[in-house]
């Protein structure tokens, strides 16, 4: 029997520092105010009243103390270039944790939703090392504050560390923050996940719909299982279905995420098996040759044949985008940086796989 989870950081949830806001006698628009301008990286009198002349006075006497809390979330602990015009960002969170968020050419953001996960994707760093711990809503947010701090974010996926279905509450809490206070499109944050049934129940139900991004990697349901052993035994043509519902309820396309590895899952029948699921679909298939991690069974395959298989997939019907992992020049794979700054001892958490 595994340990038990540890609970997240209280102080670092929305939920409790909205709670703490309205304490200090903040109504509705004061609470709004407060969460945009830290989201957004903006002062509290940017362009409008000074907060002497709007906000109650006990929060605004607070508000100093609580701008530094909210400041000190996540801090910059190193910094990792790409010539792509990617970076890499180790980030150090209040206990003492680390993850990884990335800074992606054109405005984007990659953020990371758990310390560690629990998937075990066999060919993912992140999962060597199991789930951590949960990153809060607030966390979540203070890496796009972050972000934000070196450089204008326009959109935000939840592709670094972690599972986001695994980690429901505190995803979907700052999705909707993203989207209505970040000044985010709803399209422009994208959320990726193994696949979930939970993920397709509680998503259409949310004030933001964010765009989808589902991780297939293979159209072989015995094959997924070996490759991703703890996600929910979905099969990839269920994965598709799934998929094809949630994409016509939103009106935005599902991105579907495949790993390319050499020699694995880039034979002539994965390409008739993509397809056979993906043709005609409200889809477009992410194609992104493995980011090679020393000491892993997996290689990349060269690019010459990762355009080939795209555009034999391109020519069959199937919109395919071979993409390249940011940052391949600086050997910065989700988990590898984290990894090489780890401390020695670290706590583990196992948690039960869904089904």
């Amino acid at each position: 029997m595994g340990a038990r989870r540890p609970d997240p950081p209280f102080s670092m949830q929305i939920t409790t520092i909205r709670q703490r806001l309205r304490a200090l006698g903040a109504l509705p628009l004061h609470e709004q105010r407060v969460l945009r301008d830290w989201i957004l990286g903006q002062a509290h009198d940017q362009g409008r009243r000074r907060p002497q002349d709007f906000l109650p006075r006990a929060l605004r006497e607070a508000l100093p103390a609580l701008d530094a809390e909210l400041h000190g979330m996540a801090r910059l602990i190193s910094t990792h270039p790409g010539e792509d015009g990617s970076a890499r960002l180790l980030v150090g969170l209040a206990d003492g944790q680390a993850v990884e968020s990335v800074l992606l050419p054109r405005d984007g953001l990659c953020v990371s939703s758990q310390v560690g996960c629990a998937v075990g994707c066999q060919f993912c760093m992140t999962g060597r090392d199991g789930l951590v711990r949960q990153v809060t809503s607030g966390e979540i947010l203070a890496q796009v504050v972050l972000g934000r701090s070196m450089r204008p974010v326009k959109k935000v996926v939840f592709m670094g560390m972690g599972e986001p279905a695994h980690n429901l509450d505190n995803v979907l809490e700052a999705i909707e923050l993203l989207g209505t206070e970040g000044n985010l499109g709803h399209k422009n944050i994208v959320f990726s996940t193994v696949g979930d049934r939970r993920v397709f129940e509680r998503l259409p139900e949310g004030r933001v719909k964010p765009a989808l991004a589902l991780s297939l990697h293979t159209t072989k349901a015995a094959l997924r299982e070996r490759l991703l052993p703890r996600a929910p035994r979905l099969t990839p043509a269920e994965l598709v279905a799934l998929g094809e519902t949630y994409a016509r309820q939103t009106s935005y396309p599902i991105q579907y995420q495949w790993t390319l590895l050499d020699g694995v899952n880039d034979g002539a029948d994965e390409l008739d098996g993509i397809v056979d699921l993906l043709k005609g679909k409200y889809a477009v298939l992410n194609m992104i040759p493995y980011n090679t991690i020393p000491g892993m069974d997996f290689q990349r395959p060269s690019w010459d044949k990762a355009r080939a298989l795209a555009a034999s997939l391109q020519a069959r019907g199937v919109l395919t985008k071979l993409r390249d992992s940011a940052g391949q020049d600086v050997d910065g794979g989700c988990g590898q940086l984290r990894a090489r700054a780890a401390a020695p001892a670290r706590r583990v958490i196992a948690i039960a796989p869904t089904s």
